[in-house]
């Protein structure tokens, strides 16, 4: 079995990059780290690093163990805050997965309230695509997250929020159709597609495409959306996103165009089934239930 300290001097040794750097950084002498990385690769039967004489690099088993080690070492810290908690008071972290929408706003407005009355509260917001906070839920690193329209998954419970949000097609504003007030699928046809990566969505996506075109034209697809914009603005094609997450006013070379008729996609709440959360957690899931899902 691997220690849990072991793991943490090689994330250290990783992230230097030097054996000796890392060693100053833990406060243990060199030859002593030296030593337990070599023991660490003797356990695993596997090379980890490759020690050059300016820098050390990762193998690809080290790479590997180098993502499995972050995940373990945060699920222990998430762990012990949860043992944490005073009985007499909240405090500790709350972990949140969500995707870039305008409408977690008002989530953002839920986690400040509950940070004035509980300022030993700590909120951490997971940014990324579907399938990247899927992956983190599964492993245990968030307590809950926040997704458009999200395919069925058994082993999770779902929660569909009064929250929605409008696809439509980010353009550079000297494109051709920047000049309609909103932009119809058939339109798009054989234009170059810059399409979302997330699967919650491919579905539901891909049968209001399929109706209106035989075969998109997907040049490139993005799962967060300030590289699709700068995808955009150097002209490689069009991007479908949602509204109200790139500023496009003023000088901005992009516009938005809503997609005519209507594109929505639903908000939902999902958690693992039989899941027990801290008091944190729970703290924030009863002010998500009495300010938004409820009304």
């Amino acid at each position: 079995m691997i220690e849990t300290r072991l793991l943490q001097y090689f994330l250290a040794v990783a992230e230097e990059q030097s054996i000796t750097k890392a060693a100053e950084y833990l406060h243990i002498s060199q030859p002593t780290l030296s030593k337990q990385m070599m023991d660490l690769e003797e356990n695993l039967g596997r090379q980890l690093l490759v020690r050059g004489r300016k820098k050390v690099t990762l193998t690809e088993d080290g790479t590997f163990l180098r993502g499995r080690a972050q995940e373990i070492i945060s699920l222990m810290d998430k762990t012990e805050s949860a043992f944490r908690e005073n009985e007499q008071s909240i405090a500790g972290d709350v972990y949140i997965g969500c995707g870039e929408y305008r409408s977690t706003f008002s989530i953002m407005q839920i986690i400040r309230s509950i940070q004035e009355e509980y300022p030993d509260i700590r909120f951490h917001i997971f940014s990324s695509n579907a399938d990247a906070i899927i992956e983190r839920l599964d492993k245990g690193l968030l307590d809950m997250g926040f997704l458009l329209a999200p395919e069925i998954i058994p082993r999770y419970d779902y929660q569909k929020l009064p929250l929605h949000e409008a696809w439509g097609i980010l353009m550079r504003k000297d494109s051709p159709l920047a000049n309609q007030t909103d932009i119809s699928l058939p339109e798009l046809a054989g234009l170059p597609l810059i399409m979302p990566s997330q699967t919650s969505n491919s579905g539901h996506l891909s049968t209001s495409f399929a109706e209106a075109m035989t075969k998109p034209n997907i040049v490139c697809t993005y799962n967060l959306i300030y590289n699709a914009g700068l995808m955009v603005e150097a002209g490689i094609g069009y991007a479908l996103c949602i509204d109200d997450l790139i500023n496009t006013a003023g000088s901005h070379p992009l516009t938005f165009r809503p997609l005519f008729p209507k594109l929505y996609s639903d908000v939902y709440l999902f958690t693992k089934k039989y899941q027990v959360f801290s008091k944190a957690a729970k703290l924030f899931l009863n002010r998500l239930e009495k300010n938004i899902c409820n009304l």
